[in-house]
C-alpha cells in the first residue's frame, strides 16, 4: 500500500517554524496499529491521516504515542493539502473528528478553523506542579484535557525551563501555561505534553480553544493576536464566538512524496 505524504509547518509563514504535520490521504484507515505505526515512522508532532467521505473527509490526528481528540496544526495543514493540493478549487472543507465536525475555511492571509471551546475552570494547585515548573503560578486552571497554569509575565512563560518527566507525571496529558502579551501580541504561551510522546509542542491549536476564551473573560475582548513561545514559534489569530472558538494560521509546505506503508 502506497499513499502521497505531506509535511507542511502550521502557524508560520516560513520554513523550519512553526509547528510541522505530516498530511496522509488514504482510501481508507488501515488498522490502527498501522496508523500508529506510521506515525511513530514520522516522529512528528502530529500525523494526520485523512479518508474521503462524500464532499467531505474523515480525519484523524496521531502523535508518536497515541491518537488524539483534537489537533489545531494537523487539521491547518491537512485544510491546505486538501484545498492546495487535492482539490485547488475549494475554499471550505469539514473534517468529521472525535471532536465533530470541524470546519475549516480560506481566508485571505491562510486558513480559519472553527473549532469547539474548551472552558478551563479554577482548580486547587495539583500536587507537584509547582516544583516541575519551578515558579510559582499566579493560578492554576483546568479542563478535561490540560492544566492553564497562568504566570506572571511574557519573560517568565518564555524563559521557563521546566521538569519534563516530572509534567508526565501529572494527571492532565498536557499543561499549558501562559502570561500577558509582549510586543504585538496579546498573550504568550507554551504547550508540554510528555504524557503524549511530546516533550513540548511548537504551536499548539488546541490548547488556543482554552487560551482564547480564558483570556477573553480577562480581557474583555473577542479577538486576539497570540504567540506560542516554543524554539521554533508561531502565530494564531484566536476569536471567541459563543461556545466555539476561530483559530486562523498560515502554512508552508516543506515535502511532498510517497510512503510505502505495507
Amino acid at each position: 500500500m502506497r499513499t502521497a505524504l505531506f509535511q507542511l509547518d502550521a502557524f508560520t509563514r516560513r520554513r523550519f517554524a512553526g509547528n510541522p504535520a505530516a498530511v496522509m490521504p488514504m482510501e481508507a484507515f488501515p488498522s490502527d496499529a498501522v496508523l500508529q505505526a506510521v506515525a511513530a515512522e514520522n516522529n512528528l508532532a502530529e500525523t494526520a491521516f485523512l479518508v474521503r467521505q462524500g464532499e467531505d473527509y474523515q480525519l484523524r490526528w496521531f502523535t508518536p504515542t497515541t491518537e488524539v481528540p483534537l489537533c489545531g496544526h494537523a487539521t491547518l495543514a491537512s485544510a491546505a493539502v486538501v484545498m492546495e493540493r487535492l482539490e485547488p478549487h475549494r475554499r471550505r472543507v469539514v473534517f468529521h473528528s472525535a471532536s465533530g465536525p470541524l470546519t475549516v475555511e480560506r481566508s485571505d492571509a491562510g486558513y480559519v478553523m472553527n473549532f469547539p471551546g474548551r472552558p478551563v475552570r479554577p482548580v486547587p494547585t495539583p500536587a507537584g506542579l509547582l516544583e516541575a515548573l519551578g515558579v510559582a503560578p499566579s493560578e492554576v486552571l483546568a479542563d478535561a484535557f490540560n492544566y492553564l497554569v497562568l504566570l506572571e509575565s511574557a519573560r517568565v512563560v518564555r524563559e521557563l525551563a521546566p521538569d519534563i518527566a516530572a509534567l508526565g507525571r501529572m494527571d492532565r496529558s498536557g499543561i499549558i501555561v501562559t502570561g500577558p502579551g509582549d510586543g504585538n501580541y496579546d498573550f504568550v504561551s507554551r504547550y508540554f505534553a510528555p504524557a503524549k510522546g511530546i516533550p513540548e509542542d511548537p504551536v499548539t491549536g488546541s490548547a488556543h480553544c482554552a487560551l482564547a476564551p480564558f483570556w477573553a473573560d480577562r480581557l474583555n475582548r473577542r479577538e486576539f493576536l497570540a504567540y506560542q513561545a516554543s524554539r521554533r514559534g508561531g502565530e494564531i489569530i484566536c476569536r471567541c464566538a459563543a461556545d466555539r472558538v476561530e483559530l486562523e494560521g498560515t502554512v508552508v509546505f516543506y515535502l511532498e512524496g510517497e510512503a510505502q506503508i505495507v
